[in-house]
């Protein structure tokens, strides 16, 4: 199989899809790698090593494009992108299609077989190529939340530690999956007055257990949250439901009552935002106010810092990207319901579940019937 990697094309988005580590392992399994020029500048991987390691170097993304079988990338195509795409290529790499309408028509359209990050599951559950940029961002939600806690970014001037004398400042994070639990170890970490909410009560005993009294766990109602972001200096979004848009638990109502300075950082924005008032922002312009709250809703927050981000990302697609390139989409998932949990279009058809039920009109049709 030919395999291409471009460089990522998004606003601030320094990651690229492949080091050259993992293209040594796909052409030691006897495949081809095309690399753009450049693609990995970025992340810190010339294109020399890329060479060394047996890739071809190719100056163009459209020449990349029209010659693979399987794209490899970190984020979603955008609409510049969408005239390289070919019939039957696979695209595998994050899409977030719940709240990308346009992408998602493009894929079909152009009988894309769409293999998305965020959806593929293990037998456990568990999101293996999720779970790293989750981390990741998990921990930044903190870091970027405290940097627009200063009063030269609108926040209310805080220090989240606090100093002897002063208030620790309070944080509230919604969801206590994989992002809000690393929210949660960096601001307990720092010292901040933590509130973690969610909906699995099994889930709240575990992060008890671990947190102890250094965290108070709420259920996630609408009444709990009312009155924990009222008094929240920092509120960190942090919900997930794979494939499927994120429900929005912090009402545009609420903004009222919360403190005039205080930060939301949207973890989940890529999926649509946990918040009435998200809307997606850039690097370049991260921030907004609404009802005298800063909202810092970045759809690529890992890409701030791209060394650790992609290294973390590869280790873990670069497994089952060799499953697919190894066997071909169709056999990989004939026998592997991990490959077929990723496949979210295939020869113009809606094959996640999640996904079609995000959008009126759009049908879903299981990817064994396709096979």
């Amino acid at each position: 199989m030919i395999i291409g990697c471009v460089k990522e094309i998004k606003n601030n988005e320094f990651r690229v899809g492949m080091t050259p580590d993992n293209v040594r392992e796909y052409v030691n399994a006897g495949h081809s790698v095309l690399i753009e020029t450049n693609a990995g500048i970025g992340s810190g991987f010339l294109d020399e090593e890329y060479v060394e390691a047996g890739a071809t170097i190719i100056d163009s993304a459209k020449d990349v494009w029209d010659q693979v079988d399987m794209m490899v990338k970190v984020k979603e195509p955008l609409p510049e992108e969408y005239p390289l795409f070919h019939e039957g290529l696979i695209l595998y790499t994050y899409l977030h299609l719940a709240a990308d309408k346009e992408q998602m028509d493009a894929l079909l359209k152009n009988k894309i077989k769409a293999v998305a990050y965020e959806t593929l599951t293990e037998k456990d559950g568990s999101l293996p190529l999720l779970t790293p940029m989750s981390q990741i961002a998990g921990r930044l939600s903190i870091q970027e939340g405290a940097k627009y806690l200063e009063k030269k970014f609108g926040g209310e001037g805080i220090l989240l530690a606090g100093v002897p004398g002063t208030h620790k400042a309070n944080v509230v994070i919604l969801g206590g999956g994989t992002v809000g639990y690393n929210a949660c170890r960096i601001a307990v970490g720092i010292g901040a007055n933590v509130t973690i909410l969610d909906i699995n009560l099994k889930r709240l005993e575990e992060l008890d257990l671990l947190f102890g009294s250094s965290i108070q766990t709420l259920y996630s109602n609408d009444t709990n949250i009312e009155k924990a972001v009222k008094n929240a200096d920092l509120v960190i979004g942090a919900v997930l439901i794979p494939g499927k848009s994120t429900p929005k638990l912090l009402k545009r109502s609420y903004l009222k009552s919360m403190k005039n300075g205080a930060v939301y950082v949207d973890v989940a924005i890529d999926q649509g935002g946990c918040a009435e008032s998200a809307r997606v922002t850039t690097h370049d312009d991260p921030i907004y106010v609404e009802e005298g709250v800063v909202h810092y809703c970045v759809g690529n927050m890992p890409g701030s810092v791209p060394r650790t981000s992609t290294i973390a990302l590869t280790h873990a697609t670069t497994h089952y990207g060799l499953m697919i390139a190894n066997k071909g989409l169709e056999d990989a998932c004939r026998t592997s319901d991990v490959i077929a949990s990723g496949v979210n279009t295939y020869d113009g058809q809606l094959t996640c579940k999640n996904v079609a039920d995000s959008f009126e009109g759009y049908n879903y049709t299981d990817i064994k019937t396709l096979l």
